[in-house]
């Protein structure tokens, strides 16, 4: 909504201190001139009167937004309303052309005193709904439009994509509405809202002020944001959890390398039904699935390679130009890469822990390619089941200890981040020649430790991370991916988040 400002991005300036509140507001300044102050995470009012004393009027074509929420509406500031007023009045001869006033003080407050203390800047009234999405929008809506604001905003928590797109409905019917869905499953949705002419949304500088915010750093050189539009192209990954997810880094940076108009996103997805409903609302190319999804989402494809259907797991999804589903697996792609080039993978025995979707991928590739595959997994009726169906064998737990194999892959989510003490073997049971684990993140798992500790052989799943979401890249667009680009931008998160946990 560009009645706030020049920019659909507007930063959010938040801190305890002064000094805090100044350094903030000079680095968003250098990457938007739209900017919200968040007074009332100020500590103190001697606080507030510090900032405020060093605002100076900004630039031509910088828009400042005064914000100081009560409490009792979901902020942090614990004065009256009659100081409320007064800093926000302050805010306003410092330079702000616009004040955030939240509804709550409103209702309380005579609209005289409000035009007598404030009539010099813009108000955005306000309503935070901060447990649940309401019922009632319209309503609220109207009641928000009382004596005339400037402009109006209705945050609420959402719990489903479907809670986002009612939300973001009503803003698009309405001018000078801000519709502000909170919470990660409704990330994409307040990122995608950028594309429209009168899309806005909130990023903070460093502290997140809203649960499901996206710092402004990322808004802008991850998902480049700032440069979407209405051809913009979307694409993601759907799971549960998925804020772990180096997906959306990956793909980006094909796509920035290959200077397409594309983004790729991070669905937090707990009911296939609800996104399935949002694909064609949100103009959705193609997306990658990953846990819990995998095998589920067959049940709702209109087609998939003979592959997949065997492996009876899907990872990539491309939606085609009627709306119809096609489903891929490229994590066989991954697995056999990465394994080929270290050990001959005919007549090989391997022991794979898991039973789930990414355990079928590399239960068939191994197979096809000659492999004896065993399954341990802590369901023994799926184990068997997936044995069985590549002609191997289920192995119990109690006999790990004594058996022997060329090489062990994981195929389970137990190590990955944030839970990355936890190993799904201890290392008396690692009795093998190498030790691949499909978890990339972190890089050197708990598991992998412990193997290399014993002097045996260790595989990162990166490289089949990598090696899959080539192939996805290139089968959702039909070009030859940047590779290389894409390898370095995870290997380079990965080694910033090593060095930062030394």
């Amino acid at each position: 909504m560009q009645v706030l400002g020049h920019n659909k991005l507007c930063a959010v300036v938040a801190s305890s201190t002064a000094q805090g509140m100044h350094r903030q507001l000079r680095q968003a300044l250098r990457q938007t001139p739209t900017i919200e102050l968040r007074l009332d995470w100020l500590a103190d009012d001697h606080q507030i009167n510090r900032f405020l004393a060093g605002l100076k009027a900004p630039r031509l074509g910088v828009t400042l937004i005064a914000t100081l929420r009560r409490r009792q509406a979901g902020g942090h500031y614990q004065g009256t309303i009659a100081k409320q007023l007064l800093y926000l009045a302050e805010a306003l001869g410092a330079g702000c052309q616009w004040y955030d006033l939240e509804i709550e003080t409103v209702q309380r407050c005579p609209q005289e005193l409000i035009d007598a203390l404030l009539g010099g800047g813009r108000q955005l009234r306000s309503a935070h709904f901060f447990r649940r999405m309401p019922q009632n929008l319209g309503r609220i809506a109207r009641e928000l439009k009382r004596g005339d604001p400037d402009a109006i905003k209705i945050a609420a928590q959402c719990h489903s994509l479907g809670d986002a797109w009612r939300l973001q409905r009503l803003a698009r019917r309405q001018r000078n509405l801000l519709a502000i869905p909170m919470g990660e499953a409704a990330l994409p949705a307040r990122i995608l809202a950028l594309r429209a002419k009168r899309g806005f949304s909130y990023a903070p500088v460093e502290q997140q002020t809203a649960p499901g915010q996206t710092s402004l750093e990322d808004l802008k050189r991850l998902y480049r944001a700032d440069h979407m539009n209405s051809a913009t192209e979307v694409y993601g990954v759907i799971g549960d959890p998925i804020a772990h997810s180096l997906s959306p880094l990956m793909h980006n940076a094909g796509f920035r390398r290959r200077r397409m108009n594309a983004v790729y996103l991070p669905f937090l997805i707990k009911d296939l039904e609800d996104f399935l409903g949002s694909i064609r609302r949100f103009g959705i190319r193609g997306f990658s699935v990953t846990l819990p999804h995998k095998r589920a989402i067959l049940n709702h494809l209109d087609g998939c390679d003979r592959l997949a259907a065997e492996i009876g797991a899907v990872n990539t999804v491309v939606v085609r130009g009627s709306g119809t589903l096609y489903g891929s697996n490229t994590d066989y792609v991954g697995v056999l890469g990465t394994l080929a080039r270290r050990m001959p993978l005919r007549g090989s025995r391997v022991l794979i822990l898991g039973a789930g979707g990414a355990a079928r991928a590399v239960a068939f590739a191994l197979a096809k390619a000659g492999s004896a595959v065993c399954v341990w997994a802590r369901r023994w009726k799926q184990a068997t089941g997936l044995a069985k169906a590549v002609d191997g064998e289920a192995v119990a737990r109690r006999r790990l200890c004594h058996e022997f194999f060329d090489a062990i892959v994981n195929a389970t989510p137990v190590g990955m981040f944030p839970a990355v003490d936890r190993s799904p073997l201890e290392a008396r049971e690692l009795n093998c020649r190498l030790v691949f684990d499909t978890i990339y993140r972190p890089r050197a798992t708990r598991l992998l430790h412990l193997a290399s500790d014993r002097g045996i052989e260790t595989v990162s799943g990166v490289e089949m991370f990598v090696a899959q979401g080539i192939a996805q890249w290139e089968i959702w667009t039909g070009e030859r991916a940047p590779a290389e680009a894409m390898r370095r931008a995870v290997l380079a998160a990965l080694e910033r988040e090593e060095r930062e946990s030394r």
